[in-house]
């Protein structure tokens, strides 16, 4: 990790070679992990994106997986404005305030619900109740998970996103980066911002310019703290799929109901099932009647300043 990673972390650096604390036994612990994993996870799409330069990165070891981690970069301001964000999302997960992190990639500054790819973060708050799901096809471990089969987990998340990473198609140019924070509005303060963010737009519309591919990349939890993973782009970006790990009984799961913002898991993964039954070829579009709109709206923060690349 980073320096400044690690000291939002409040953590000592990691022996060499590791990059997951090798326990876990409590909240705090886990809250560690999480935070871990979440960086680990955003540095690596941005590596295998080609979104900053080698400079950008420190390397880490993962078993036989070499990582590159974001770190300081004076001379690279962007990579500076992404650290930033992800220490925001850091402060928000310590108040278990943080539902979902959305990074987002747009290329016209006057549309910005026209997007490239979309990688969202679900962040769920438990005491008990460990669920690991290994390969998108509902694994399932009682509560009491070990750590070993969490970083199990978690080696196989960041595993699949590289595999995704290489097989995605170049990006356009002139890429714009933002990201989008939604919070749990029962515990949020109306007026609580965390560092580097700023109150942003709910906006209900994001387009992709063909049809979308919405892939699981997987999930992790601790039994206090659990990390969902989402990428979506368009389906002509993502070719050859045969042989990858993001298949679900042999069917590419397509979602077009848009940003995973159910408050349960099960009724979440119902409305996936429904919207794939009654969508064909169409733009994605996040929208929600109006009614279940209104009720579920949410307060967002987005960055006090863009990335353009």
């Amino acid at each position: 990790m980073s320096t400044q990673l690690c000291r939002a972390m409040r953590i000592q650096k990691a022996p060499k070679g590791t990059v997951f604390p090798s326990q876990i036994t409590n909240e705090h612990e886990s809250l560690i992990m999480v935070k871990k994993l979440f960086a680990t996870s955003i540095s690596c799409i941005t590596y295998l994106r080609g979104l900053f330069p080698e400079s950008s990165y420190g390397e880490r070891h993962l078993d036989d997986l070499s990582l590159k981690i974001l770190r300081e970069d004076k001379k690279c301001p962007g990579s500076l404005h992404i650290i930033k964000w992800i220490q925001g999302c850091f402060h928000a997960l310590e108040k278990k305030y943080l539902h979902m992190a959305v990074l987002i990639l747009y290329t016209n500054p006057k549309e910005p619900e026209n997007v490239t790819e979309i990688y969202q973060f679900k962040f769920k708050y438990t005491k008990a109740g460990a669920t690991m799901d290994f390969d998108s096809s509902n694994t399932s471990f009682e509560s009491g998970t070990n750590s070993e089969d969490i970083k199990k987990a978690s080696v196989l998340l960041i595993r699949k996103l590289y595999i995704l990473m290489q097989n995605l198609g170049p990006l356009p140019n002139d890429v714009i980066l933002t990201m989008k924070l939604h919070y749990y509005k029962e515990v949020t303060p109306h007026d609580y911002q965390p560092p580097g963010f700023k109150e942003g737009v709910n906006s209900q519309v994001l387009l992709f310019e063909g049809d979308p591919i919405n892939l699981q990349v997987g999930l992790v939890s601790t039994g206090f703290h659990s990390m969902k993973v989402k990428v979506t782009t368009e389906a002509s970006r993502m070719p050859d799929l045969e042989n990858n790990l993001f298949l679900e009984n042999s069917t590419t799961e397509i979602a077009h109901q848009g940003l995973d913002c159910e408050e349960e898991e099960e009724e979440e993964e119902e409305e996936e099932k429904k919207c794939n039954n009654q969508m064909q070829r169409m733009n994605f579009v996040y929208s929600q009647q109006s009614s279940e709109s209104s009720r579920k709206k949410r307060k967002v923060s987005e960055p006090v300043k863009k990335i353009h690349l």
